[in-house]
């Protein structure tokens, strides 16, 4: 007899989390490892940042908020939301969570019935799928291969549309494969849409402030106004911000899905900490004119990355136009043997030599729903992917 509820073998756990616990206790045993596998920003968080969480522990903030999130943050975000994206969104318009994550949590699990379908198009960030299958909803998988780069068309979106379909999940730029959606490629989407008024658009706009060579950044309800009313816009501090460890994401919709989303969050977490709502305040509120220096490191990185994987026997790397990965395929190196002595069959087998072989630590793409690829993050320093990308190259030179 066991106490755990049947629901957890619905999911299983995140493979970006697993791969850097391996990773972590093969440096333990004394490798030499470099860890490619986490997305997060090694970058600081800014100091005006981090002056302003102090300022609010020596002001005492440091009792309970509202639910889900203070006025003053509110009105940052609704702020940013009108300055970036020329959206209105009044402050019962939006809510604060503990992180994206939990904004997209909440939203799944105060909208779905079972059997409701969620479309993610694939590759997609690991949690999509064990979120909705937590919240008794059925993922409908729309795989998006390297020649559509990795970005859905309409004519797979209509054909993935059941009378079942309650929202479609839209990653822009995406996690894992960095792909962007244009404005017009969003427009094309709405078209679909409109015609289709029982699907919502979940629109995960984390990574957008990292887009690179003059690629502009437009969010589906800013592209079609029409879709205004159906559309939960998502984002956070976390990447743009170097803000991971701090925990607030936040999300602007229709009001009466922001009050049921603050109603599970009210009977889980209740308020995300007081401290890093002032220092989201202050993030969103203060100088931006660092975003764009980060995202010029990162697009040389993602050059580098880029140029040195594709020198890499058997695999192809496209040039992403956004956030802080990559998302090469290592088609070419599979049937071949590794120095172990071990055949690559798939990106898991490729995955796992590499980091036996050369200590390198990357996502296998079945984790993402799309193989055979695997996931690189760069937000590193350029030294360290040099030499993550040297140990790629000799480890495909050394396949037999």
């Amino acid at each position: 007899m066991t106490i755990l509820a049947s629901r957890l073998a619905r999911i299983k756990p995140s493979a970006t989390i697993a791969v850097n616990s391996k990773a972590r206790a093969l440096k333990s045993a004394g490798r030499d490892i470099i860890a490619l596998g986490l997305g997060e920003p090694d970058f600081d968080t800014p100091d005006n940042v981090k002056e302003a969480a102090i300022q609010a522990i020596h002001a005492g903030f440091t009792k309970y908020t509202d639910v889900d999130g203070t006025a003053e943050l509110k009105k940052a975000i609704s702020a940013k939301f009108k300055r970036e994206n020329g959206l209105d969104y009044e402050p019962a318009q939006i809510t604060v969570g503990v992180g994206g994550k939990q904004v997209l949590y909440n939203a799944l699990m105060a909208t779905l019935n079972p059997g409701d379908e969620v479309i993610i198009p694939a590759p997609y960030w690991v949690s999509y799928p064990d979120m909705t299958l937590l919240a008794e909803g059925t993922p409908v998988f729309v795989p998006c291969p390297a020649d559509t780069g990795f970005r859905m068309t309409p004519d797979m979106l209509e054909a993935a549309i059941t009378p079942k379909t309650k929202w479609l999940i839209l990653n822009s730029p995406s996690n894992p494969s960095g792909a962007a959606y244009s404005r017009d490629e969003l427009k094309a989407l709405g078209e679909v849409l409109l015609r289709h008024p029982h699907v919502w658009v979940m629109s995960d706009d984390m990574y957008e402030h990292l887009v690179y060579d003059d690629f502009e950044f437009t969010t589906m309800a800013q592209v079609v106004p029409a879709l205004y009313d159906r559309t939960l816009t998502i984002n956070g501090v976390s990447k743009a911000y170097s803000m991971t460890g701090w925990r607030i994401g936040y999300a602007g919709g229709p009001k009466d899905l922001i009050k049921a989303m603050g109603v599970i969050q009210s009977q889980s977490t209740s308020n995300p900490t007081s401290i890093s709502q002032a220092a989201a305040v202050e993030a969103l509120n203060g100088p931006q004119d660092f975003i764009p220096v980060r995202s010029d490191a990162f697009k040389e990185r993602r050059d580098l990355v880029v140029s040195m994987l594709n020198q890499a026997q058997g695999l192809y790397c496209p040039n992403p136009e956004g956030a802080f990965y990559v998302y090469p395929s290592c088609a070419g190196t599979l049937g071949k043997t590794s120095p172990s002595g071990k055949v690559l069959e798939t990106d898991e087998d490729f995955a796992m030599e590499l980091l036996e072989a050369e200590g390198v630590a990357i996502v296998h793409g079945e984790a993402f729903g799309l193989s055979p690829h695997f996931r690189i993050s760069y937000a590193t320093s350029t030294d360290v992917l040099e030499e993550a990308c040297r140990r790629i190259q000799r480890f495909c030179g050394n396949l037999r």
